[in-house]
């Protein structure tokens, strides 16, 4: 290595959604940051999502709690950026009377989210009655909705004019050692090296991130054109998300629901497949998703899957959808994710690496940057789950 290097306080390598929360969190603290990205603008899991922020997902304790800090923090983001920032909140439909169990219960017992099953006149009367055939509607208050392709760029904008944030595109960072980050812009050194890369764990940290055994999970994404245009403002998911997220998938009513869709629907569990829409500024909707697990992506879409997702959607929203774009989405993964959904690695005195091993960065980053950033300047006690 040269003996000429560039200095910056803190070195965050990766401009997802998890960098940009720790840049955010340093830089509001006053230090001078460098985001370094190894591609011209972010294309990873931040900008391929749907751009949930579902607080209403989340397990009950400390998933919860940093999905909860989190919004306050893309409210925060969305006024000062510039982007627009759904808060209608999400609406979850009963297909079957399974389904409409699970959010029963949900409503029942976990009386910390802010979330209710509409009354019957309220579901009929729902956009002009579009909903009306669904058994039941949980409407989750607290989530928000944003797109991410202009979410992210804008909020790179911010960072870089309103808190100094310096941000060094298509460069790769090749090597830590110490306080020195090797990059293809040259050495830097800095007082605290964050490495926030999504699902290469391959690059930096290599050793540390395989004793973790991460994978990969590939997503089946589409977005679609709604025959009949309507202005759905709020994010849509059905009964089959409770197989899915944390808030739901321990209640004892779930497990019916999962013996029913093994019996009558077994390709669905079989691809992970589970409807989740987000509408677009446009008008068009993201639809998806479907859920692959392995050590490398395929490139390969099946068709197969993108034909359930556009019949789910179609029947859950009462209407023909035509496709006008298909693409992968995809984030670092883990077996059991559900026991440790992101990692924070302390690797040396001062690097640091942090890595979401579940798809709900979008819902945590925010508050996890938060986290983190006061754990390292501040000496607070990192009080979630770090492994």
């Amino acid at each position: 290595m040269t003996h000429s290097h560039f200095h910056t306080d803190v070195a965050i390598v990766g401009a997802g959604i998890l960098g940009l929360s720790h840049a955010y969190a340093f830089a509001r603290r006053g230090l001078r940051v460098t985001v370094f990205e190894r591609s011209g603008t972010p294309l990873g899991a931040s900008v391929r999502n749907f751009g949930m922020v579902l607080v209403t997902g989340q397990p009950p304790g400390a998933m919860h709690a940093l999905a909860r800090a989190s919004r306050e923090i893309w409210l925060g983001w969305g006024a000062s950026a510039g982007f627009h920032v759904r808060r209608s909140g999400s609406l979850m439909f009963a297909r079957s009377d399974a389904e409409a169990r699970v959010m029963e219960a949900f409503a029942a017992t976990r009386a910390e989210y802010a979330a209710e099953l509409l009354s019957r006149p309220a579901l009929d009367d729902l956009y002009d009655g579009r909903f009306a055939r669904h058994r039941a509607a949980l409407h989750g208050r607290d989530d928000l909705q944003v797109f991410s392709r202009a979410a992210v760029p804008s909020i790179i904008d911010y960072l870089r004019h309103a808190h100094g944030v310096e941000f060094r595109f298509g460069t790769l960072a090749r090597n830590i050692d110490g306080a020195l980050v090797d990059t293809t812009a040259g050495v830097w050194r800095a007082e605290h090296v964050v490495v926030c890369a999504g699902h290469d764990y391959l690059s930096l940290l290599a050793p540390q991130l395989a004793a973790l055994k991460p994978r990969v999970c590939r997503l089946q994404m589409l977005r679609v054109r709604p025959a009949a245009p309507f202005a759905l403002d709020h994010a849509v998911l059905t009964g089959l998300s409770c197989l899915h997220y944390g808030a739901f998938s321990d209640l004892p009513e779930v497990e019916v629901l999962r013996e029913e869709v093994a019996t009558r629907h077994p390709a669905l569990l079989e691809h992970g497949v589970h409807l989740l829409v987000s509408p677009t500024p446009d008008g068009d909707l993201i639809v998806g998703d479907s859920h692959d697990y392995a050590d490398d992506p395929s490139p390969f879409n099946s068709s197969a899957i993108d034909e359930m997702l556009l019949s789910l959607a179609e029947e859950t929203l009462g209407g023909e959808l035509q496709v006008v774009e298909r693409w992968q989405g995809v984030y670092g993964a883990r077996t059991k994710a559900f026991e440790a959904p992101f990692s924070v690695l302390r690797v040396a005195p001062n690097v640091t690496g942090v890595f979401m091993h579940a798809g709900v960065g979008m819902s945590v980053a925010p508050a996890l940057g938060e986290r983190v950033t006061s754990h390292l300047i501040e000496g607070k006690p990192m009080t979630l789950q770090a492994i």
